[in-house]
């Protein structure tokens, strides 16, 4: 049966979801390790830097989005941030990434978050399908980028 729930109450999954962005966005880690990042991104799901909500079926991590305090650097005074958005390849065409992306902007709502802002550089059709629009595009990691909001 599948599940969504926040990682923070399935601690033992959190290195495995770090470890899929760490490859996924490795141009975005490319001066972080992974051991780094993983505790960094634990340390994120208690302290709501890094607030993820996963999707599981039978017990298997099958992805995750997470509401970030802060995604670009570059930007500091945006936030807060739609990110590390991942479906592992053998779940994904399920719906699973929409759904989540619902969760994160449910929760954002909730919170008193009327804006929330992403970037990517090859997603910017899918998002614009729900509802995202673009408010430019920059260059970052050496890749051309789309910054996006929505109003939540």
């Amino acid at each position: 049966m599948l599940r969504m729930d926040w990682l923070a109450n399935h601690m033992d999954k959190c290195d495995q979801m770090a470890e899929w962005l760490h490859r996924e966005f490795s141009y975005e880690f490319a001066q972080q390790s992974l051991a780094s990042w993983q505790q960094e991104f634990a340390a994120g799901q208690q302290d709501g830097r890094w607030k993820c909500l996963i999707a599981t079926e039978h017990g298997q991590l099958l992805g995750g989005a997470s509401l970030a305090s802060h995604d670009l650097p570059e930007r500091p005074e945006l936030g807060p941030w739609l990110a590390c958005v991942f479906v592992s390849p053998d779940a994904r065409r399920r719906g699973l990434a929409a759904q989540l992306i619902d969760g994160i902007c449910s929760d954002a709502r909730a919170a008193g978050h009327t804006t929330l802002f992403l970037h990517t550089h090859s997603q910017r059709d899918y998002y614009t399908k729900l509802g995202w629009d673009v408010l430019e595009r920059f260059e970052a990691w050496g890749k051309a980028q789309w910054l996006m909001v929505r109003c939540l």
